[in-house]
């Protein structure tokens, strides 16, 4: 049987997720809905697929086995709640929204439904993260840190804080997500954050684009996340390490480095995540088996709930305790 898949937005994203299902099989990209119906019809007609501008018309007119949502975070709830109502599964990429109200409304409405849902934290697939994740098992955590060091993109709407929630909630999520992921459940968030450099750049600034946030986890484990956004093009780091008295493991996207006692071991990445999540989605939607999703929309939720956190202690200048 081929499932039938909508995708919800028309961006970059979108179009990385459609070209992946074009070319699974027994898979169709049935339509696609834009912020527009033109924006909808230019995505859909390289794959042959309908164009839509709304979420409902779409609806209604196709029959969807399930739908990607690929929106900005200020985009979200309306399409949620629409494919809740149809019991249509969906994947949706991150973050869930920019703050956690629209959210933890939906959660309580998914869990009724006992809806299928997949959250596009993609670097949990990866091949070094389930081996970075096996040789933790082996280890007591001391400290963690980790960076989301890099520019600032040029959508107006990442640099507004009512519309993306900052860089922390928007991007660092994957590596504050990986924290969760890999080390355990965070109760205690501190943020610091500031304006240096890009408010006097850019008009419409109101993200901050310098910030670090203390994490202490259930287990005892202290990490610390920071992240800037006011490097030049091309210039960049994203990681995250984990020390204690074996020695270091260190991330990046492309590789792990293992240090242990002198001797060091590097794995390079292989293998396309964006794909591996896609497919443990669509397995999941085709026979019902969700073991292979990683992260479902309440599991996102809590990354969520950190970032969040770490705006609500930057504006206290409080600890926030969960």
């Amino acid at each position: 049987m081929t499932l039938k898949v909508g995708i919800v937005g028309t961006g970059w994203f979108s179009k990385v997720h459609a070209d992946l299902l074009a070319e699974m099989d027994d898979v169709r990209l049935q339509a696609v809905c834009g912020s527009s119906k033109a924006k909808g019809e230019d995505m859909a007609r390289p794959y042959d697929a309908a164009g839509y501008g709304d979420i409902t018309e779409m609806l209604d007119a196709e029959k969807l086995d399930a739908v990607y949502i690929c929106v900005p975070p200020q985009s979200h709830g309306a399409i949620e709640r629409s494919l809740i109502k149809r019991d249509i599964p969906f994947f949706i990429e991150k973050p869930l929204s920019m703050t956690t109200e629209i959210p933890a409304s939906l959660l309580q409405d998914i869990k009724e439904h006992n809806l299928l849902t997949s959250v596009g934290y993609h670097f949990r697939y990866q091949e070094n993260i389930k081996r970075l994740k096996e040789t933790l098992r082996g280890d007591k955590v001391g400290m963690i840190m980790g960076q989301w060091m890099g520019g600032m993109p040029g959508v107006a709407w990442w640099r507004d804080q009512k519309q993306s929630g900052g860089q922390f909630t928007e991007q660092t999520t994957h590596i504050v997500d990986l924290v969760r992921y890999l080390a355990g459940e965070v109760k205690e968030v501190y943020g610091m954050f500031g304006n240096r450099i890009m408010h006097e750049q850019n008009e419409g600034v109101s993200v901050a684009d310098v910030g670090t946030v203390s994490l202490k986890l259930e287990n005892g484990i202290i990490a610390n996340i920071s992240n800037t956004c006011v490097l030049p093009d091309e210039v960049g780091s994203v990681g995250l390490s984990f020390y204690n008295d074996r020695g270091l493991l260190d991330w990046n996207p492309d590789r792990l480095l293992e240090v242990r006692s002198g001797n060091s071991t590097e794995f390079e990445n292989k293998g396309n995540p964006y794909l591996v999540e896609s497919e443990a989605f669509i397995h999941a939607v085709r026979t019902g088996d969700r073991s292979r999703i990683l992260c479902d929309y309440e599991d996102g939720y809590k990354t969520l709930k950190v970032t969040c956190a770490a705006y609500d202690s930057a504006q206290s200048g409080l600890p926030v305790k969960f």
